[in-house]
């Protein structure tokens, strides 16, 4: 198929601003016949994927959806579900990206909160899922699967086999650059996730930093094994405007890591410090050919400097840290390849680096005043790849985005080369494997059972998570429950990731002299001597 370069939407006027749209068409056109996409069963060139995406754009058109309208997708890694999102961006659909690992419950608040009418659905993974949030979110009025679900009962309609009965053409964006391009949910400290809203004009400014000021290799052959709703997925678009191929995957383990670098002479990947630790660990590591890589992009998470000079010295200097959160995406600060130098600089390992380009960063006060160098404040970013503001809550916008800065809770001090080194986070969220969770969640889900009075949920230091999960519990007077009942229980109604690793029953809570809990105290017993909140 033949890809027009891009041209602004008719009745836009003035072109005053490139939207992701004209990013992807721009990609597509690039690319021809070089292969874009690999799954575990699916493999693109850039060619086809124009063809399939044309083809997506027209199915979705017929069906009805418009610049403006509502969608969500629930699905695992595989590229059927860029596709549709490829199709949002060039349509000026709004998206909303639902985490794969969330609890029904947390799902079922999305959807609703966000006024999705249309679910898109991986019918592999959750066939199930969807139906059930069919029928307790009455604003979802349909669902489109990708294919047929495995166990013969009706979901919707396949929106591949719709999309294949049309004839490949030229696509047009049809975006405003502030649009609104993505809802990406992330935990609040109101126990409920907040809708992070992003424009159009911000993906890109993330996008083309992400392209300007990021090590990448030469010929890049990206694999993410992490869900692309998350950081991996915000990595797809560079990608694929310099040419690379983009291997997606459902989940990670070492062998299936080491097996799918060597197949496909992967050359960059993301990875938590979770996931280097257990590479570090594995045999499977230590048989495999693992040099073809020469990006290890790692972040979200804590990372020991001790083990992160030990995998500069099994894979090379090949590793490089990026600083981010949901509400600037993927580019507040870097520590570049060339930074990582435990020789001259081993404190700098701690580090989590000097702001992107394109991002200005200060360290403030509450007043919104630059501390002094050396001090400790709040990390505070302003700049293109803001976020608009959270659907829905303004107050929580208005608190997040004060004196001109987003506040991004994060309390760090800068040294004089203009390095960041995060200290301890003014929210009480825990980074356990790369993913947030906050404690007053998985209080609130300890909450609901029957035998539990009270409880306090703090993170504690682990080789393996970085942080892990752990619940001091009151039980009611004469209840008693085993601590594998509650950790069973918050699985259920939150999701694994917040699922306590360990739970401690203790006859009271501390609290201050005010009488609040005092969890400064509780994180005492664990973090004496260690740094918490290092990134």
């Amino acid at each position: 198929m033949s890809t027009p370069s891009p041209t602004p939407p008719a009745t836009a006027g003035l072109y005053d601003g490139c939207t992701v749209g004209d990013l992807v068409l721009r990609a597509i056109g690039r690319g021809g016949d070089r292969t874009a996409f690999i799954s575990d069963h699916t493999q693109w060139t850039y060619r086809q994927f124009g063809t399939l995406l044309s083809q997506m754009v027209q199915a979705l058109s017929a069906r009805g959806l418009k610049r403006g309208d509502a969608v969500a997708t629930l699905s695992a890694n595989r590229p059927e579900a860029f596709l549709v999102t490829a199709a949002a961006y060039v349509m000026g659909l709004r998206l909303t990206w639902m985490n794969p690992t969330s609890s029904e419950d947390d799902h079922a608040y999305i959807l609703d909160d966000s006024g999705v009418a249309t679910l898109f659905v991986d019918p592999l993974s959750f066939a199930t899922r969807a139906r059930t949030l069919a029928q307790r979110v009455p604003g979802v009025q349909r669902i489109f699967s990708f294919g047929p679900a495995e166990d013969g009962l009706a979901l919707g309609e396949d929106i591949l086999a719709v999309a294949a009965g049309f004839t490949p053409g030229p696509l047009t964006p049809q975006a405003a650059p502030d649009d609104v391009c993505v809802l990406v949910y992330t935990g609040g400290t109101t126990g409920r996730p907040k809708g992070v809203a992003h424009t159009h004009r911000v993906h890109v400014a993330m996008i083309l930093a992400e392209m300007a000021d990021w090590d990448w290799p030469r010929e890049i052959r990206f694999l993410a094994l992490t869900p692309i709703t998350h950081a991996a997925g915000a990595i797809i678009m560079p990608v694929l405007l310099k040419g690379g191929t983009y291997a997606m995957t459902q989940g990670f383990a070492p062998d299936k890591f080491c097996r799918l670098v060597q197949q496909h002479r992967i050359t960059a990947t993301f990875l938590v410090p979770t996931m280097v630790y257990v590479l570090l660990d594995s045999p499977a590591r230590q048989q495999a050919d693992l040099g073809s890589l020469q990006l290890i992009i790692y972040g979200a998470s804590p990372m020991s400097p001790a083990r992160l000079v030990e995998g500069m010295q099994v894979f090379g200097p090949v590793f490089m840290q990026l600083y981010a959160q949901s509400e600037a995406p993927n580019v507040i600060s870097v520590l570049h390849q060339h930074e990582h130098d435990p020789l001259r600089h081993p404190e700098r390992l701690a580090s989590c680096g000097t702001p992107c380009v394109g991002t200005q960063v200060a360290l403030l006060d509450d007043d919104g005043r630059e501390v002094p160098q050396g001090e400790v404040g709040e990390i505070c970013v302003r700049g293109p790849i803001v976020m608009q503001g959270y659907w829905n809550k303004p107050d929580e916008t208005a608190k997040a985005l004060r004196h001109g800065w987003l506040y991004t809770g994060d309390l760090a001090r800068c040294d004089a080369d203009g390095y960041l080194y995060i200290v301890d986070r003014s929210k009480d969220m825990i980074i356990s494997g790369g993913f947030n969770v906050y404690p007053r969640e998985v209080e609130d889900a300890l909450s609901l059972h029957p035998a539990v009075a009270s409880s306090a949920v703090v993170g504690v230091p682990d080789a393996k998570w970085g942080e892990a999960v752990h619940a001091l519990v009151v039980l009611r007077a004469g209840a008693a429950a085993a601590a594998e009942e509650l950790m069973a229980f918050v699985r259920e109604k939150k999701g694994a990731v917040h699922t306590p690793k360990a739970i401690e029953f203790v006859d009271a809570l501390p609290v201050t002299g005010l009488g609040k809990l005092d969890k400064k105290a509780i994180r005492a017993r664990y973090w004496q001597g260690q740094t918490r909140g290092v990134h």
